[in-house]
């Protein structure tokens, strides 16, 4: 079985693809941590070559997609190194160069399946008086880019686009930019940043209003490392400003487990009865624990201990024991909170008594797959009962694991690989997921993880 490798499309070159199976458990037990946050991990890396002096990041995620941002930050300038090997948990130090400071690259940037990044760095890039070109692998370049060149052309970028808005993107940015004012027509985290990091090297206000607040990872960090967040109520929602050129200084960072990640363990012990987990060191950002909300209303057993903070974000440990689920309606406006979590939480769902209905989930369709495609497609072939139309999904479950029994096809997502995993645990079959390279784009060394609490991952025949 072969799939196209990440890379420019017209590029001819295979990779063999390495399922994965997953096969029932008894029970999960012990304790664990999970790779650095994601989200928090890009930020740091461009934040750090923003600043001026030395940023040292500590439990930065060592993914595929975060590893991309650290080798763009170096092609733009900044001095991006870190001690000892990959996957030792060393110390990142970044030497910024101050903002305004980038060079112009001399290679095209490839931020792989990273749509975060893609999108960040364009941000950047965009109020930088010099060309760069910004691809992406075979997944990432199906996907659209207009939410962000649209407010970015408005601060005085161009861009140019194969059709559809999709990369490879080439960004003549500008040393003129014009701040705006923008309101976000749908919750993005992503566009929100954009137009924030694009403000930083823009004199004078930059603002985004938002009707429905979305991660706040940016804001938290910007002001972490010195820059003045104004965060104003508004008739339309809520609007964030910055003010352009400030100096940032270089900090120290601790970058704190990620809750997207650790939602694949916590689903998997409380999808089989008499399991006990503790996973340590978890970001339990507020506008990111919709999904720990979620499993609670179904009746999941997940307590939070041992709050601390850490660079201005909350961290916690999450205490999950097996649990009896039901089913229940997650309404839309949770969405932003939790839209990295859905695959998982249909994974749940399929195990809960009843129905669960997901509303206003129609940004999944546009994320690294189709995920509401995927999710129905796979959990059908598993057993499942599963409706779903442009913006809603249903699962109802019968009070216990569907058959499974199922090869799923992934598509290169690494959350659709993870989520059928986890459902290979609890049913009666094992479930293999056709690809599960691309899960080290967000969760190196999920496998060995999940088998050290109790689960049963292993190579499957390709």
């Amino acid at each position: 079985m072969l799939e196209r490798r990440a890379g420019a499309p017209a590029n001819p070159e295979y990779r063999p693809m390495t399922p994965l199976i997953s096969s029932r458990t008894a029970t999960l037990g012990g304790a664990a941590t999970v790779p650095g946050d994601k989200s928090i991990s890009h930020r740091a890396l461009i934040l750090g070559a923003l600043a001026v002096g030395e940023t040292t990041i500590s439990g930065l995620l060592e993914g595929e997609d975060v590893l991309r941002t650290a080798d763009a930050m170096a092609a733009l300038g900044a001095e991006v190194r870190r001690d000892g090997g990959l996957r030792d948990g060393g110390l990142w130090h970044v030497h910024g160069v101050g903002i305004g400071g980038l060079t112009e690259p001399e290679r095209v940037i490839d931020v792989g399946n990273s749509g975060t990044g893609a999108r960040l760095i364009a941000g950047v890039l965009a109020t930088h008086g010099f060309m760069s070109i910004l691809t992406g692998d075979a997944s990432l370049v199906r996907r659209p880019m207009a939410r962000v060149t649209g407010p970015l052309a408005r601060m005085g970028a161009d861009f140019v686009t194969r059709s559809g808005d999709r990369l490879p993107m080439a960004i003549r940015g500008t040393d003129r930019a014009v701040p705006i004012v923008y309101r976000s027509p749908v919750p993005s985290a992503q566009v929100k940043s954009a137009i924030l990091l694009a403000g930083l090297n823009t004199p004078g206000r930059t603002a985004v209003i938002e009707d429905q607040p979305t991660r706040d990872h940016s804001e938290r960090m910007l002001r972490h490392f010195g820059v003045e967040v104004a965060i104003e109520r508004h008739e339309d929602g809520e609007m964030i400003a910055v003010t352009g050129q400030p100096e940032l200084s270089g900090r120290p960072l601790q970058v704190p487990g990620d809750v997207s990640s650790a939602a694949f363990a916590i689903v998997a012990a409380l999808i089989r009865p008499g399991s006990d987990v503790t996973l340590t060191g978890i970001g339990i950002n507020p506008r990111r624990t919709g999904l720990i909300e979620t499993l609670r209303d179904m009746g999941g057993q997940i307590d939070v201990i041992n709050g601390r903070e850490a660079c201005g974000e909350p961290v916690a440990d999450l205490h999950i024991r097996g649990s009896a689920l039901r089913g229940v309606t997650v309404p839309p406006e949770r969405a932003p909170s939790m839209i990295d979590e859905y695959p998982v939480l249909a994974v749940a769902a399929s195990c809960a008594d009843g129905p669960t209905r997901m509303l206003g989930i129609g940004e999944l369709r546009v994320k690294e797959s189709d995920r509401i495609a995927l999710m129905a497609e796979g959990l059908a072939a598993c057993g499942a009962a599963v409706e779903a139309d442009a913006e809603t999904m249903t699962v109802t479950g019968p009070g216990r694991p569907p058959a499974g029994g199922a090869t799923v096809r992934t598509a290169l997502d690494h959350r659709i690989a993870m989520s059928f995993l986890v459902l290979g645990t609890a049913t009666e079959e094992p479930v293999t997921v056709d690809d599960g390279a691309p899960i080290d784009t967000s969760f190196p060394g999920f496998a060995d993880v999940m088998n050290g609490l109790g689960a049963n991952i292993a190579p499957g025949q390709p």
